[in-house]
């Protein structure tokens, strides 16, 4: 019963979680654009009222006119909309995911004891340890450099820096697949904290300043504007970590720390190609281009470094292996039993019987032959070969005896 309730919080939870980044991410990518593709005004209404830049849109069969004050209106509003909710709730019903994903049972998803053999109490605290230390280095980063002389790029280095040693880390204590996404909720984190500790608050104080009469102190939109482009170069790394665990051959690969931070990398190079295409076409920077042709390059690259070696030919006149039933029974028998056996069914399957293992023959070949994702984090040691014994079996029909 627990693990179908799991089950159940897990889809609910991954379906939440989606909606609220949708919102999230969308809000942010619109108005990247919209500082972008802003010019300034021409009618001289708008120039008194202290517009500094407006942008004609047509949407829907509608046509739209956003204007931005450089500071604020000559009167403020009554109703102001705030965008922080879908922040907030992305990173609430993503760290319940993560919860009930790996940390409800951190022994079997976060802990990879052929990496770090420690208990799931210690595994647990140290992964929340990477959310915490993060942000407080990034934030000491960004408030110690940000506003000095080419600040964003000594920031920018620095947080470089610290992903890449956060992979690194990650990568050698934890299950490749919970490390991949404990950096992407690292990351995320560090997002929504920007959103609460500075973006917020700070937008607060320049409304009450206003409501008060008092001047309005510039450095608040500035520290918030910084906080918001940063997160929206975090954005695509963070949805390649999140989207990474259906895909083995990244977080299982030998060198799976470098293949995160190459993928994360090609998509922050790509995200400043569509954040400065914009500007381009109103001629304040250049060509964006190169950015994203480096994004596409280093993909590339990692597609033909990551390869598969080919498999090495049988030797002349060896007899095909054969794969019956009872073979891949054995393999079943002693990688799979402990969890699919008669004693515990985990996601309520069993392979103990040869019924059972017909019914499932498809998962069987997709979980243990094509993603490679079972045994969990192979805690079991199940060979290639005998992962090769399933793909037999199974090409050769899934014959159940």
């Amino acid at each position: 019963m627990e693990s179908y309730l799991l089950d159940w919080a897990n889809l609910l939870l991954r379906w939440l979680h989606v909606i609220t980044a949708i919102a999230w991410i969308g809000s942010s990518f619109y108005f990247v654009f919209l500082d972008s593709s802003l010019t300034p005004p021409e009618d001289e209404d708008l120039k008194k009222q202290g517009v500094s830049g407006e942008l004609w849109a047509v949407h829907g069969g509608g046509f739209y006119h956003p204007v931005k004050f450089n500071v604020s209106p000559p009167q403020l509003p009554k109703h102001l909309h705030w965008f922080f909710w879908e922040s907030y709730s992305t990173w609430l019903s993503g760290f319940a995911l993560f919860t009930v994903s790996y940390l409800w049972n951190a022994s079997t998803y976060l802990v990879d004891k052929s990496r770090m053999d420690w208990a799931p109490s210690t595994a647990i605290a140290v992964a929340l340890g990477f959310l915490a230390v993060f942000w407080l280095l990034y934030d000491l980063a960004c408030r110690t450099f940000g506003q000095k002389k080419n600040g964003d790029a000594i920031v920018g280095v620095l947080v470089l820096g610290l992903v890449c040693v956060a992979s690194w880390l990650a990568c050698h204590w934890f299950a490749g697949r919970a490390a991949f996404l404990l950096v992407g909720a690292m990351i995320a984190t560090a997002m929504s904290a920007n959103v609460f500790f500075w973006i917020i608050p700070g937008q607060r104080t320049v409304v009450a300043s206003i409501k008060a009469g008092q001047p309005v102190d510039p450095i608040h939109g500035k520290r918030g504007k910084q906080r918001s482009v940063h997160n929206t170069y975090f954005t695509l790394p963070v949805l390649f970590a999140m989207l990474s665990n259906h895909y083995s051959f990244t977080w299982s690969h030998p060198q799976n720390w470098l293949v995160l931070i190459l993928m994360m990398f090609a998509g922050a190079a790509i995200r400043q190609f569509f954040v400065a295409r914009h500007g381009y076409k109103l001629g304040r920077n250049g060509n964006p281009l190169p950015y994203a042709l480096a994004g596409v390059a280093v993909l590339l690259a990692a597609i033909v470094w990551m390869r598969p070696a080919p498999a090495a030919p049988a030797p002349a006149g060896a007899a095909a292996p054969v794969a019956d039933f009872a073979t891949v029974q054995g393999v079943l028998a002693q990688r799979c039993y402990s969890c699919h056996g008669a004693q515990v069914q985990m996601k309520n399957l069993r392979f103990d019987t040869a019924d059972a293992v017909r019914q499932n023959a498809q998962a069987i070949y997709q979980q243990v032959v094509v993603q490679k994702l079972m045994p969990m984090n192979n805690a079991t040691g199940m060979t290639d070969a005998e992962r090769t014994l399933v793909r037999q079996w199974f090409e050769a029909g899934a014959a159940p005896r």
